[in-house]
């Protein structure tokens, strides 16, 4: 996979680039395994906004993805590797042995033709999937589950891994994407393998309509506003907002802590990803 670098025709080419989507295999979706896909435009059922800045953007079908890997031992070939609207990480159509399709989550360097599997005794290797208690300390593993049965839950996005540092009693202690050290049970699933488009971090929209088109509107500062619209509002000309940044409700956008205090995860966390 690589990255397009347009010529500076224009201020828009001069900045941006975009994927040249090399590795994919398929250019239509599964439908079977797709649904519509209804936006909110960030309104609740009442009508009002709870999500600022969403609206408009492409229309697009949501891929129901298989997170659980129930199917163990038995073998799945890999179909197609596809592009999904919904996610930053590319996906894999693969077939069981019976006959039956299904969407995961495509690992780094995961190509047509190959079999994957998940299970408890399943080999290693790349795009396989079983419990933390069978995969080496230092291998790097996504999708993982926090709950046993759960489906995966963490380290999803493009080019994200986790690190297997250790396992201790009933825990494995993995090394996050954001550096934060957790204990997940061992008896969790996860996946081997880094997941793939790691080049997305490189990606540059080059100008506001590409945002536009992803579903996401402008913003606007709080110190262009009038008073009566937000707290930075207002003054003689250009002012920063003479007070520490908040936001148009008053609570600090910076340095304010949000994690709950006495959440009862807390106690899985070993090491804080801000250490």
């Amino acid at each position: 996979m690589g990255i397009i670098k347009f010529k500076p025709t224009t201020p828009t080419r001069r900045f941006g680039n975009a994927y040249d989507f090399s590795e994919l295999t398929a250019t239509t979706p599964f439908k079977p395994l797709t649904e519509i896909k209804k936006r909110t435009g960030g309104r609740n059922s009442h009508g009002h906004i709870t999500c600022r800045h969403r609206g408009g953007g492409h229309k697009r079908r949501l891929r129901i993805l298989d997170f659980h890997r129930a199917k163990h031992v038995s073998e799945a070939k890999v179909l197609t590797i596809e592009y999904d609207p919904n996610r930053s990480a590319r996906i894999a159509l693969v077939e069981y042995q019976a006959g039956e399709k299904a969407y995961i989550l495509a690992p780094d360097n995961l190509r047509v033709g190959e079999f994957v599997q998940s299970g408890e005794n399943v080999e290693v290797k790349n795009g396989n999937s079983l419990p933390l208690k069978n995969i080496p300390p230092g291998t790097p593993v996504h999708c993982i589950e926090l709950i046993p049965g759960q489906g995966a839950k963490m380290v999803r996005s493009a080019g994200c891994a986790a690190q297997i540092l250790s396992k201790e009693n009933e825990y494995a202690h993995i090394k996050l994407p954001s550096g934060e050290v957790r204990m997940i049970p061992l008896e969790c699933y996860a996946t081997v393998g880094q997941c793939s488009n790691i080049d997305r971090e490189n990606i540059s929209l080059g100008k506001a309509g590409r945002k536009r088109w992803l579903g996401i509107n402008p913003a606007n500062r709080g110190v262009a506003m009038n008073p009566v619209d937000h707290p930075h509002g207002g003054g003689e000309g250009k002012t920063s907002g003479g007070r520490h940044p908040v936001n148009p409700w008053g609570l600090p956008t910076r340095g304010y802590k949000t994690r709950t205090r006495n959440k009862s995860t807390n106690k899985y966390i070993v090491k804080d990803r801000r250490k």
